[in-house]
């Protein structure tokens, strides 16, 4: 599992999943889809989008990775997780051609997904890469529409250390003939983008050139904007129930992909259903570990982001919260470059430095010493619930706990 050991369990290749659908009857090409690519903020556009189609009265097929409690959370029909008998029952009937193929776990989740979207015949499903796009296995789909959403530097030593290169194995999903919306203007992934568009001839969409934002209201509940559509006022008081600054860079890409898929491809998304999605994205898909609120007193929050670009958006978050003091619990993965993000981190908070219960986390002792280089402070902890334990009893109720540096210290807070 490429999520437990890291790089090994990548396969740079789609024949594993060809071989796979191929067996199972092209589950692929039975459902429509959207196909979401991006460094930050695929997974919370993946969500408002099965939000708000579901809202418009869809069937939707959810796909998004890796999970945080339950392995059945990435694939979801209108908002329930996948039967657990399902899954077992999958595996059982197809263990013979898994040993044939010798697909990774991700190839074998992928496959599982498509087939589960085709029998329940959803009329639509939002399918999020898993990593990067032009080699993902969730690549072999023809969409309705493509997203990419932000681009930044996360896996470099496998998708390229410039933004240009890293744009580029995105870029992969755009197909021919199918519109690609991009939700930021990013100079050295904007290019790429164009001329990618224009090799397969498609349409592309650059969100901010349509939609622009103000915030009219944030809390750590939810947000509020005015939303203006080629510069006229399109949708006043929008309320988005995810809280993170970031999602105002997410949700021009989420409108312009609607539009496209109304404008251009016949659905019906009537403003109720699309303000209520939005509005109740979390309870409608489940989303969890996005700038959640866990407990008030102490405030306690904690965030999946785990590359430079997710980072500062953390930073400039709990900045907003004008803290007394930030005890930060903090954990990492051992192939990434912790040393950048360590160097992003304020010497002011208090750390609780730990490690989740995977192979691929990094050695606690490494990551303590790796923030000493950067001028942190902070006690290290074994696992990641006597970390947190720690931050309560020394968090006065006035202070804040942050709880996050990676997906797995996130998916191990027990309250979640």
């Amino acid at each position: 599992m490429f999520h437990r050991i890291g790089n090994a369990a990548f396969k740079k290749s789609l024949d594993n999943i060809i071989a796979l659908c191929d067996a199972l009857g092209q589950p692929q090409n039975q459902f429509k889809s959207i196909h979401v690519a991006g460094t930050n903020g695929k997974g919370s556009s993946s969500h408002m989008l099965a939000a708000v189609l579901q809202e418009a009265g869809y069937k939707t097929g959810l796909y998004t990775s890796p999970h945080l409690k339950s392995f059945t959370e990435r694939v979801r029909v209108n908002g329930e997780e996948l039967p657990e008998e399902y899954l077992v029952h999958f595996v059982e009937q197809h263990k013979v051609l898994f040993e044939q193929v010798k697909p990774s776990f991700f190839e074998m989740t992928v496959a599982l997904a498509f087939k589960y979207f085709a029998e329940e015949q959803v009329d639509i499903a939002v399918i999020e890469v898993g990593l990067g796009g032009r080699l993902d296995s969730t690549n072999i789909i023809t969409p309705e529409v493509s997203l990419i959403t932000n681009i930044s530097f996360d896996h470099q030593n496998m998708l390229g250390d410039t933004i240009g290169a890293i744009a580029a194995e995105k870029a992969g999903i755009i197909k021919p003939g199918v519109p690609a919306v991009i939700s930021m203007r990013q100079a050295e992934a904007e290019e790429v983008f164009v001329a990618k568009a224009a090799e397969v001839g498609a349409a592309l969409y650059f969100a901010p050139d349509y939609y622009s934002l103000e915030v009219a209201e944030s809390d750590l509940k939810h947000q509020v904007f005015q939303v203006y559509r080629n510069n006229q006022t399109y949708l006043s008081d929008l309320e988005l129930d995810l809280a993170g600054v970031y999602q105002q860079y997410n949700l021009p890409g989420v409108l312009q992909t609607l539009d496209v898929l109304q404008d251009l491809k016949g659905y019906n998304i009537p403003e109720k259903a699309l303000r209520n999605g939005l509005a109740n994205t979390k309870s409608i898909t489940g989303l969890k570990g996005r700038w959640q609120v866990l407990q008030q007193a102490p405030l306690t929050i904690c965030d999946t982001g785990h590359n430079e670009d997710g980072i500062k958006q953390i930073l400039q978050g709990l900045e907003k919260l004008v803290p007394k003091q930030v005890h930060m619990v903090f954990g990492a993965v051992n192939d990434k470059d912790v040393s950048k993000i360590l160097q992003l981190l304020p010497s002011s908070y208090t750390y609780y430095f730990c490690q989740a219960n995977i192979p691929r986390a990094l050695p606690v002792e490494d990551l303590v010493q790796k923030a000493e280089e950067a001028g942190l402070k902070g006690t290290s902890y074994l696992t990641v619930a006597e970390a947190i334990k720690a931050a309560k009893a020394n968090a006065a109720p006035d202070e804040v706990i942050f709880i996050g540096g990676s997906t797995f210290v996130v998916a191990e807070i027990e309250e979640l």
